[in-house]
Order: structure tokens, then C-alpha cells, then sequence
């Protein structure tokens, strides 16, 4: 799940036409199509891999079904971005959009979860350089006044796959079975890759903007921070003779590329923008570290279909679009700080609540209830999380700030389902009950994110107009 557009991000009129006209038409509705599809897949995965792991086995495995796409978008969006600054936004995306479809396949024909895992790392390669490059051709095939709109109706792609995704999958999953999930997506995606392409490809970047893209090192540094984390994750699993030496080198490897990467200050969260970046990457260890595991409760502790297992998250998706809202409209006169650590107190509420269903005799309601209220709380956190990050940025600096929120957000959400998994791995050869793992994994999300309402503080702050 991503954030819904506020209602002070939607544009004026004025980019209407030149958005749809018709040199930009094919252009257009390929842009949304791909996005969307790939929105779609993102939040069909929480709903149907219960049942996929049911069936091919490897519960083990389940966080490094999410981890493993993250940890390649941190590469794909790098990679796509600086190959879209040196040829133009066509080769990479056409490179990305076959790589996702081509990770759908695998996964539709996977046989076991390792192989599940790494086809996922293949579509997040795919889905990272579809998502820069698509931002790149905003900038660079409409005119300014056609920009905001563009980048709106992106934001809205997500919308339709957030409120049916979810539902639509588990239909698919109980009536035809999960790898049709998969196998469905990737001719749709190709389609709306080959209504973009042709618009991408006049998209050739001027002679000036070639040079200056042949800087690879945030490439490199991608690579090292997923390596470093990968490492990591693999520390969390490891025997105890092992994992302190996997652990440390991870350690060392991402906390090089990260303060290469991320605004000096951020790992310590210091106080200013520094620290609004790493509250980013907090949240969505902890939102995402959660939602992972509520569709697993329902379908195995709760015996219930995946159509079912997947409605928390379409109630997340409402709820999460309703606290943007909020967000817009309280931002102007609230506190910055207020709002944030409000947020981050309705996430940890929202999940405690979610994780009674680990309990048989508490009625399934309060699955919805439960994350509803989380995403309530994720909406106006990580909007006023994004305000605060944009309004600190200097004048031409909003590039920049907008990526270090995303690599914090998608390396946060990779080390958060990373370590979920890794305690559902170490629990079931401990043979602990699955009803405790989960609970165990939902508690700390909680508190992770209840501490994190204590550091809002160190957010800047602006203070409510009196007007």
C-alpha cells in the first residue's frame, strides 16, 4: 500500500487536455496502466501468499517473499533513474516492464518458495525502474502546466487496485487458484508497456543531460545498502555462532551506502529534516512489518478463505486515504510534531487491536477495526511526514529530499517484513506456536512504532496560524 493523493495535491483544470491530448493520449494511458497494474500486484501478495505457502510450503520464507522485492526496488529505482538520465526514460522502462513480467511467470510457475522468493526479486528490479522512470517522463513529455496532473492521476493509479485489489485476488485465489494471481497481470502489464513505449522513445535526453547522468555511484551505493541489508536479514535467521558476524558485516556494508545515501543525520535520527526521513523509515518498518502477517492470521489461524483474509487491507486502504485528508486539512493549523505523534499512537493502537485475532474466540471484526485504525494513523503520519520532509527542502532541492524519503521508506519496509519473517523462521524451529509468532511480531510493530511518537519532537516544527 502507498499513500492516496491529498486533496491539496490535486491540480487545476488547466493541464486537462495537454494530459490527454493526442500526441500524449498513448503516452498517458500506458503510464497509468503499467503503474496501476503494478499497484495491483504489490497489494494482491499480502492477500494470496497464505494460500500460496499452503500449498508449495516454506513458511520459513514467508517475510523474504516481501523483503526480496524491496531490497530490488532500492536497486531498480537507482539503476532505472540514472539509465533514464543517460538515454532517455524508453530503454528502462521497457527494461523494467519485461522483468516484472517476467517475475510474474516465475512466480505463477514456482514450485517451491525459494523459487517464489527469487522471482519476486526479479519484479522488484522490474517495479523500481518502471516507478522512475515513469516520474522521468512526467518531467520530461508534458508541459509544466500539465505536470501537476500527471503526477496526480499516478498517485490515483493506486486507488482502484487498493479498494478491489485485495478482494479481487482472494476471488481469483478461491475460485481458480493463486498462481493465475500472477499469470493474469503479466500480459496486462506488457499491454499497457507497449502504449507507452512509443511516447517514451521521442523522450531522448539533450546532449548536456546525457553527460551529467553517467554518474554511477548512486547505483552502486543501491547495490551495497541492499546487499548490507540482505545480510542482515540473513543474520536475524542465522544460527548464533553465525549470525553476529552476518549481522556485523551487514551492519557495516548498509550503514556505509545508507550515510552516502540518506541526509547526514538521519541514522540518528537528528533533530531537523534529517530526522523526518528517518521517522519515514520507521513507519513503514512498522506499518508494513504488521500488515505482512494479518492476512497469514486470518487464512491459517482462522481458517477463513483468502477473499477474506484480504478485506483488512481493503479497509486499510479507505481509512489510509481518510487520514490524508485529515492530514490536508489539520496541517495549516496544527502542529507538525502533534500530528506525527498522533499518527504514530493510532498505528500502535491499530495494530495491538488488529493482533487479538490470533485468539480464536475474538471475533473476526476486529481484524478490519483493527487496521483501519493503523491506516488512519499511517494517512496523517506519513503525509505530514512527507510535507515536513518537502517543506525543508532548499529551492531545487525537492528531487533530491523526495528520494531520500523513498529509499528510506522502501529500505525501512524490506527490514521490517525482513525481520517479521525472520522471527516466524526462528519460532517454527523452536516449535512455538504459530498464534505466538504472530502475536509476538504484531507487539513489537507496536512498540517500535509507539517509541517513535516520542521522538516527533525532533521533527521541524511549524507553529499553527492564529489567523
Amino acid at each position: 500500500m502507498i499513500p492516496l493523493p491529498r486533496a491539496d495535491m490535486l491540480p487545476a483544470m488547466s493541464g486537462r487536455s495537454e494530459v490527454w491530448d493526442r500526441p500524449r493520449r498513448g503516452l498517458t494511458i500506458g503510464l497509468l496502466s503499467t503503474v496501476a497494474f503494478t499497484a495491483f500486484e504489490a497489494l494482491a501478495v499480502a492477500t494470496i501468499l497464505p494460500t500460496t505457502v499452503g500449498e508449495i510450503g516454506g513458511l520459513e520464507l514467508y517475510g523474504w517473499a516481501f523483503s526480496a522485492f524491496m531490497l530490488a526496488s532500492l536497486i531498480g529505482i537507482s539503476a532505472g533513474g540514472a539509465s533514464a538520465d543517460r538515454r532517455g526514460p524508453a530503454p528502462a522502462f521497457a527494461a523494467g516492464t519485461g522483468l516484472f513480467a517476467l517475475g510474474l511467470v516465475g512466480a505463477g510457475i514456482a514450485t517451491s518458495m525459494g523459487a517464489l522468493v527469487a522471482t519476486r526479486f526479479v519484479q522488484g528490479l522490474g517495479s523500481g525502474a518502471i516507478g522512475a522512470t515513469s516520474y522521468v517522463a512526467v518531467g520530461r513529455g508534458y508541459p509544466a502546466s500539465a505536470r501537476p496532473r500527471m503526477i496526480a492521476l499516478l498517485s490515483s493509479a493506486w486507488v482502484i487496485p487498493g479498494l478491489v485489489g485485495p478482494a479481487l485476488a482472494g476471488l481469483v485465489t478461491d475460485v481458480f487458484g493463486w498462481r493465475w494471481v500472477f499469470f493474469g497481470l503479466a500480459p496486462a502489464t506488457l499491454l499497457g508497456a507497449a502504449l507507452a513505449l512509443p511516447g517514451l522513445a521521442r523522450l531522448v535526453p539533450a546532449d548536456g543531460e546525457e553527460r551529467a547522468g553517467s554518474d554511477r555511484t548512486p547505483v552502486r551505493d543501491s547495490v551495497e545498502l541492499a546487499l548490507g541489508a540482505t545480510l542482515v536479514l540473513l543474520g536475524f535467521e542465522a544460527p548464533a555462532a553465525a549470525a553476529l558476524v552476518t549481522l556485523a558485516a551487514g551492519t557495516a556494508l548498509g550503514i556505509r551506502a545508507a550515510r552516502r545515501l540518506l541526509p547526514p543525520g538521519t541514522l540518528l535520527v537528528r533533530t531537523g529534516p534529517a530526522a523526518a526521513v528517518a521517522l519515514v523509515g520507521v513507519v513503514g518498518f512498522a506499518f508494513f512489518g504488521a500488515e505482512a502477517f494479518v492476512p497469514l492470521a486470518i487464512d491459517v489461524l482462522r481458517d477463513q478463505p483468502a477473499t477474506v483474509a484480504g478485506l483488512p487491507l481493503t479497509v486499510g486502504t479507505l481509512t489510509w486515504s481518510l487520514g490524508a485528508w485529515i492530514q490536508a486539512r489539520e496541517a495549516p493549523r496544527r502542529s507538525r510534531r502533534m500530528l506525527v505523534a498522533v499518527g504514530f499512537g493510532l498505528i500502535s493502537a491499530g495494530i495491538l487491536v488488529t493482533a487479538t485475532i490470533v485468539d480464536p474466540r475474538t471475533p473476526l471484526l476486529l481484524a478490519g477495526v483493527g487496521w483501519g485504525l493503523t491506516s488512519l494513523g499511517m494517512g496523517v503520519t506519513y503525509s505530514t511526514l512527507t510535507l515536513v520532509i518537502l517543506e525543508g527542502a532548499g529551492p531545487g532541492e525537492e528531487g533530491r529530499a523526495s528520494a531520500a524519503l523513498q529509499l528510506a521508506y522502501t529500505l525501512c519496509i524490506a527490514l521490517g517484513t525482513g525481520l517479521g519473517g525472520g522471527l516466524l523462521a526462528l519460532a517454527e524451529r523452536m516449535d512455538q506456536p504459530l498464534w505466538a509468532s504472530i502475536g509476538g511480531i504484531e507487539a513489537l510493530m507496536a512498540t517500535i512504532a509507539l517509541g517513535a511518537a516520542w521522538l516527533a519532537w525532533r521533527i521541524p516544527d511549524r507553529q499553527p496560524s492564529t489567523s
